[in-house]
């Protein structure tokens, strides 16, 4: 299959991840597949798989569905959280705000709630990296200690990281990042922000994106409120390399989206997302819910990430066995209403043939 390889104003990640398609498959944990991942590789475009959500058996055998299906590139993306110390006041504290959740459910609140988490970078992930050595490494909340970053760069593979602000971005190219993901504040999913939770403060895309570009050398991929070919091309004239697009992927069929996610989905507009940290004790962006409206969406009481979201999951699963959706988080930015309704393949292919028509439009004004 050949790929369009001209009419890209920049083509600095084309030409530093080897792609064919300046698109790159956002890693959403427990949404994105494999399966998602393998068929934005086959298009031309970085397909990623969230480890963060895997156990290393698992991100093995993801990638290694990836690697017989595509000769293409791929990207493995790991969290760099500090796991917290143990907090049991504090946990207490968040079971008795829900306890009359509880209550209202038939539950019983006094068990202590299953453990909820992501796995940060370590030692067994370092390994995973040098054992299947892939062509581009992301990490979010910052990048992981010097020695494991050292090795993942011995391996061969490219470094990127996300960024929320300039000063993130310089952060990270300080530390020597071979890309940064300027992420605005209309992405869907966890903020990626490591210098500061002041969420208050964080740009949007439109305003970010140009600033850091102009504050690093590295190249830039744009993420937050891009699902079609208006927005690649809003991000290549902001000064991007590429894009990073999360939410529209979630509508494909490679999507492991539940019946009740997808009722949420279905719902999200422009004005119908909230960033809140009820779920994980870290700020997200997803649809609002009963839960959101009720208690936050940002609310001191919540654990620190990413214990919060253990004492929710009773919940959660006696609501969607209900078929409602009051204590699911789903993960989406500002744009969902935009984006295609296509496997994933075909909408990594439609999304850059948009973008392209897009400029060529925009250069004949």
């Amino acid at each position: 299959m050949t790929h369009p390889a001209s009419g890209w104003p920049d083509r600095r990640i084309l030409d530093l991840f080897r792609i064919a398609l300046p698109i790159i498959q956002a890693p959403m944990a427990n949404s994105s597949t494999p399966e998602m991942a393998l068929a934005v590789c086959q298009a031309g475009g970085l397909g990623s798989i969230p480890c963060a959500s895997m156990t290393a058996d698992q991100a093995r055998a993801a990638v290694a569905l990836v690697r017989a299906g595509s000769r293409g590139p791929v990207n493995l993306n790991f969290f760099c959280h500090t796991t917290p110390p143990a907090d049991p006041a504090r946990m207490m504290g968040w079971r008795a705000r829900l306890a009359p959740y509880y209550v209202e459910e038939g539950l019983d609140p006094a068990p202590p709630p299953p453990t909820g988490g992501r796995a940060p970078f370590d030692e067994a992930f370092c390994a995973l990296v040098e054992e299947t050595r892939p062509e581009v490494v992301s990490f979010h909340f910052g990048l992981p200690e010097t020695a494991l970053l050292n090795r993942v760069r011995a391996t061969g593979a490219k470094v990127i990281s996300s960024a929320t602000t300039v000063a993130e971005a310089v952060w990270l190219e300080e530390r020597g990042v071979d890309a940064v993901v300027a992420t605005g504040f209309e992405a869907g999913g966890h903020r990626g922000a490591f210098l500061g939770l002041y969420m208050s403060t964080q740009p949007g895309t439109f305003a970010l994106v140009p600033q850091v570009a102009d504050a690093v050398k590295v190249p830039v991929i744009a993420a937050g409120g891009i699902a079609d070919g208006r927005g690649i091309a809003a991000a290549f004239a902001l000064g991007a390399s590429a894009v990073q697009i999360g939410t529209a992927y979630l509508f494909c069929p490679e999507a492991m989206v539940s019946p009740v996610q997808r009722s949420l989905l279905d719902q999200a507009t422009d004005e119908t997302t909230q960033v809140t940290n009820l779920f994980t004790g870290r700020p997200a962006r997803g649809v609002t819910n009963r839960l959101m409206r009720e208690i936050g969406p940002l609310s001191a009481d919540a654990p620190a990430f990413p214990t919060a979201g253990g004492a929710l999951a009773p919940l959660r699963a006696k609501a969607e066995a209900d078929g409602r959706g009051d204590f699911t988080n789903q993960w989406a930015g500002q744009a969902a209403r935009l984006a295609p309704r296509l496997p994933a393949g075909e909408l990594t292919r439609t999304l850059a043939a948009q973008a392209q028509a897009q400029l060529q439009r925009l250069k004949g004004l």
